[in-house]
């Protein structure tokens, strides 16, 4: 386990390894019962005092994050209620493999956070992996969090609220499902070969011409294809971002953007946003403290939040990147998406000086498995992220990137009109829904275009406990907190209207309302 520690000031150093600490808890890394290395051990490993890594344990036990055992050391602690559950620790360890049996039985009387104690069957099974598999437990790994791994895992889900993703009924599966088998059937050598680095050039036209459409004036040279914009952000931040540099991002943020910033040890911070977008002025100041190396941000129907940053700070933003000499990456899966009027133009067609690295899903709205996006730069940002692409995976599969082109140049701006129509139906029906059913307390905004819904609960209600009071009713969604850099408290959820037909959307909310007067009234169970 390794830790990027920042030592050039700012944010403590027990405050940076507690809240990496907390990252791997909260996501999975550190499951409950693991055993976290000594003080000791985890001073010399960091390079700092035994008091530093003191403190830091000191601070998530505080938070009921992890436990102390004496003489044994300090545990990964489960959550129940809020607080630490006793008597479910393991011994073997993320830092400190053991082969000590001693504790007894009282380390699994409640496995999962129950009360029912599994059999000696599973034990044995437990212990005979701890055995076979111990040894990697000591393996060292860079992974600081992984919350997109550890919370998009729902596939038993009836209801699922989590997934910022569009009913497979409404995609034109079809039309691309022909066209990869028409490929495949006259074209086989197709599968025979690496694509181009950068892309098939044919499939970066039609991109241009789409762009052009809406204002950015790029030709094919400026255009890489990637599987997904996740790739595309993981790409930029291995290219150029490093241990201490510092990222801005929006508060909520992507997820996924937000895994892959931890990955590479940035200095992650998170810019407030009201009903107009990151707070640019806000911004400013914290750039005049800490320079920017990269700024991210979902400017149009941001996930998680829905909401769309209006032109001035879009300018005032390309501004600040210009000023700083820094990048933007300007991450649009959802401005096609809208249900009312077009949003604001994108910062990259105000873009002159190379500044703004923007990227576009396509395969979100046509066929999510296809997974292919476009980033388009210039310069040598763009010459850089080709290099990082070939070293990455040699190119996009060439036979998804001429499977979908064929849809892009001839039917997409037909196909999202329509679906426009059936995303603004669904987000209107669970609004409704919100607003006839929702308890006292519960706040959203409608967005104007996108995939989900934001909801503010009050503070006191503890959403691990409605998450699992929904999850034995089918139902999932996605917890706020996981949208944060850092670990921040969030009384926030987000519920995606667009992954289920409207009538099992609507079955779902009607199930869920209950569940929230519950939680609210401190009754759920």
């Amino acid at each position: 386990m390794r830790i990027e520690l920042s030592r050039a000031g700012g944010k403590p150093l027990p405050l940076q390894i507690s809240e990496a600490l907390g990252q791997r808890i909260s996501s999975g890394l550190l499951q409950k019962g693991v055993k976290l290395p000594s003080v000791r051990k985890l001073a010399v490993s960091l390079g700092v005092s035994q008091v530093t890594v003191s403190k830091a344990y000191a601070d998530l036990e505080r938070r009921g994050r992890i436990v102390r055992r004496q003489g044994l050391g300090c545990f990964v602690a489960p959550l129940k209620d809020g607080k630490q559950e006793a008597g479910d620790y393991r011994e073997g360890s993320a830092g400190l493999p053991s082969d000590r049996s001693s504790g007894g039985g009282n380390f699994w009387d409640r496995e999962d956070g129950g009360s029912r104690s599994p059999g000696r069957s599973a034990l044995q099974k437990e212990a005979d992996a701890r055995r076979k598999f111990g040894w990697q437990e000591d393996y060292g790994d860079y992974l600081p969090r992984a919350q997109l791994w550890r919370n998009f895992d729902y596939s038993e889900a009836e209801y699922s609220f989590h997934l910022a993703a569009i009913h497979s009924g409404l995609l034109p599966l079809k039309e691309i499902g022909e066209a990869m088998t028409m490929l495949v059937a006259k074209r086989p050598e197709l599968m025979s070969v690496y694509g181009n680095f950068q892309g098939d050039l044919g499939l970066r036209e039609v991109m241009t011409t789409h762009l052009k459409a809406r204002g950015i004036p790029l030709s094919a040279a400026s255009l890489m294809i990637t599987s997904g914009t996740q790739q595309g952000i993981d790409l930029v931040a291995r290219t150029f971002v490093g241990p201490g540099d510092t990222v801005y991002l929006e508060a909520p943020s992507y997820t996924g953007a937000i895994d892959v910033y931890a990955g590479r040890g940035a200095e992650m911070i998170s810019v407030p946003m009201d009903q107009d977008g990151m707070r640019i002025d806000l911004l400013t100041k914290l750039c005049d403290r800490r320079p920017p190396k990269l700024i991210y941000t979902v400017p149009t129907f941001q996930n998680p939040s829905g909401v769309t940053m209006s032109m001035e700070r879009r300018q005032r933003l390309l501004e600040l990147a210009r000023s700083y000499r820094c990048l933007i990456v300007e991450d649009d899966p959802f401005s096609d998406l809208y249900f009312y009027s077009p949003p604001p133009s994108s910062i990259k067609s105000m873009d002159k000086n190379g500044h703004v690295i923007y990227m576009k899903s396509f395969s979100k709205v046509l066929a999510p498995g296809c997974r292919i996006a476009c980033v388009a730069a210039e310069g040598d940002i763009l010459e850089r992220l080709i290099a990082a692409k070939a070293a990455s995976d040699l190119g996009s599969p060439l036979l998804n990137q001429l499977a979908v082109l064929p849809f892009i140049a001839g039917k997409y701006d037909a196909y999202t009109q329509e679906l426009r129509t059936a995303l603004r139906s669904r987000m209107e029906r669970a609004a409704r829904l919100l607003k006839r059913h929702a308890p006292q307390g519960v706040k959203w905004s409608s967005p104007g275009g996108g995939l989900n819904l934001w909801l503010e609960l009050p503070a006191s209600v503890n959403i691990g406990e409605l998450y699992r009071s929904a999850s034995r009713q089918g139902i999932s969604f996605l917890a706020g907190h996981v949208c944060y850099a850092g670990e921040p408290s969030s009384s926030h959820i987000r519920l995606s209207y667009a992954q289920m037909e409207e009538e099992q959307m609507e079955r779902g909310l009607l199930l869920l309302m209950p569940l929230l007067k519950e939680a609210m009234n401190g009754r759920i169970m």
